[in-house]
C-alpha cells in the first residue's frame, strides 16, 4: 500500500514524464499546447486523461449542469461520430447522462486501456503509447469541428 504522499508523487512523476514527452509536439493547428490540461474553449466541455491502478482512460466529458444542453452537446458529437472515430481509427464508448466519480451527471465519450497501472513504471510506455495518439487525434478532430459547436456556447 502506498501513502497519500507516495501516490501523489507517483502521479506527479507520471504526468511530468508524459508532459515532457509531449511538449515538443504542436497542436494540429501548429500551435504550442498543454496536452495534459487541454483547453476546448467551451465551458463544461473537457478532454481529459486519467491513469489509475487498473486502467488508463481518455475522455470527452460534457458536464453542463442543464441536462438538456448537455444532451444537445452529446447529440452534436454524435453528428460527428464518423469523423471522430475516423480520426482516431477506432470506436469509442458513448454514454449519455452517466455519473462521474463525484456523483455528478455528465455525458462521456471515452476509450480505456486495461490492465495497466500508474504504479507499475513498466506500464508507462504502454500508457503513453495509448494516450498520445488519442489526445492528438482529439485535437485534430476538434480543430475540424469546434466551430460547429459555437451555437451551444
Amino acid at each position: 500500500m502506498y501513502s497519500k504522499e507516495e501516490v501523489s508523487k507517483i502521479k506527479q512523476t507520471f504526468w511530468t514524464t508524459f508532459g515532457q514527452y509531449m511538449t515538443s509536439i504542436p497542436s494540429s493547428d501548429g500551435m504550442r499546447i498543454n496536452w495534459i490540461n487541454y483547453k476546448t474553449g467551451f465551458k463544461h466541455l473537457f478532454f481529459k486523461m486519467d491513469v489509475g491502478k487498473k486502467d488508463a482512460s481518455i475522455f470527452i466529458d460534457i458536464s453542463h449542469p442543464d441536462l438538456g444542453i448537455q444532451e444537445l452537446f452529446f447529440e452534436q458529437f454524435k453528428e460527428f461520430k464518423k469523423i471522430l472515430e475516423g480520426t482516431l481509427n477506432e470506436e469509442w464508448i458513448w454514454e449519455l447522462h452517466t455519473t462521474d466519480e463525484h456523483g455528478k451527471v455528465i455525458s462521456r465519450i471515452y476509450k480505456q486501456l486495461q490492465p495497466v497501472s500508474i504504479f507499475e513504471q513498466t506500464d508507462w510506455p504502454a500508457i503513453i503509447s495509448f494516450l498520445k495518439p488519442r489526445i492528438m487525434g482529439l485535437d485534430e478532430f476538434w480543430s475540424m469541428v469546434k466551430d460547429s459547436f459555437e451555437a451551444l456556447k
